[in-house]
């Protein structure tokens, strides 16, 4: 799930000494070779308009990696340098979770979650920078919530446009992944704004969350992660995928099933060595599509690390990934 911390990483790493329930699967590809600082969970990748990238992640003040050719990462600290107080009103931590970066209206725009494990007394904040370096980002503070109360849980954040509006997708268990419209303004939710639902699983406890949406073609495709993270080895994390001709649904797999009723497409899951593949996102280079995510290396301990894999269409519109 996207909900840990530093502590929880490294918990999860000494995990690996146990034995790997994951199956070999040739048929899904092995991440693209990238070398310097790994380390990584939830990531979110963006080039930046001077041309060198930069990854955000869980782990840290949202841990900061940069990069020249998408390929060598440096660790570049936190994105800030202290947590904003109110932060500490859903951990007593001050950890924060799951970021998604983008940029519209000359800015970058940086969503986050903060919670506690296992609870939906959670909420989802945002800051800009006008560069998207660590250290340069402005927080301002909430921007959708959820209570013991409500039956989504507000974590795991990813923005998408669509027909002239801003979308906040979101969810993490608690019958699985919503929507809300944002205000472009502010980037914040639309006051009242109704709580659209996108996917979710039959059984309980509807083990479904990361979302992340793309338009392509003349559709929208929620990628999303499902079953569990955040246990190194013995993670079972997968990529599943669905499409929707509306930005709010529904959401469909290739055959026909609803996301609502369980569907999803396995993008992509664990085999080998990388076990757990999951809290992904997507991001452009040079007019290409690019799959980000962690997975956890069976061969150094089940560490997190950075998967990026080109992202492809098939002639009727599916994702494929090479």
């Amino acid at each position: 799930m996207k909900r840990i911390g530093l502590a929880a990483i490294v918990a999860a790493a000494l995990l690996a000494l146990l034995p790997s329930t994951a199956t070999a699967d040739v048929t899904y590809p092995d991440p693209q070779p990238v070398t310097g600082q790994q380390i990584i969970h939830d990531p979110t990748v963006i080039r930046l308009k001077s041309g060198d990238y930069v990854a955000y992640s869980t782990g840290g003040i949202i841990g900061a990696r940069t990069s020249k050719d998408r390929k060598h990462w440096d660790d570049a600290g936190n994105a800030f340098a202290t947590p904003p107080s109110w932060w500490y009103e859903y951990n007593d931590t001050g950890d924060p979770w799951a970021p998604d970066i983008s940029y519209r209206d000359g800015r970058y725009w940086l969503y986050y979650a903060v919670s506690s494990w296992g609870s939906n007394h959670s909420a989802i904040g945002v800051a800009t920078s006008r560069t998207g370096l660590p250290g340069t980002w402005a927080d301002h503070g909430k921007v959708f919530t959820s209570e013991r109360t409500d039956s989504w849980n507000a974590i795991d954040p990813a923005i998408t446009r669509a027909d002239g509006k801003l979308w906040m997708s979101f969810g993490s268990y608690w019958t699985g992944i919503r929507m809300v419209e944002l205000n472009p303004r502010t980037g914040k939710a639309v006051t009242d704004a109704p709580v659209h639902h996108l996917a979710t699983r039959p059984d309980a406890p509807y083990a479904v969350e990361g979302p992340y949406i793309v338009k392509h073609g003349r559709h929208y495709y929620l990628f999303a992660s499902y079953d569990a993270c955040c246990s190194g080895v013995n993670s079972t994390y997968k990529i599943r995928v669905g499409r929707s001709t509306s930005v709010t649904g529904p959401y469909v797999d290739s055959a026909g099933k609803p996301l609502l009723e369980g569907g999803g497409d396995v993008l992509l899951e664990g085999h080998g060595r990388y076990i757990g593949t999951g809290g992904q996102s997507v991001f452009r280079d040079r007019g290409r599509d690019w799959l980000a995510y962690h997975y956890y290396d069976a061969e150094d301990n089940g560490t997190p690390k950075l998967g990026l894999n080109r992202l492809s269409w098939t002639g009727n519109g599916w994702p494929v990934v090479f």
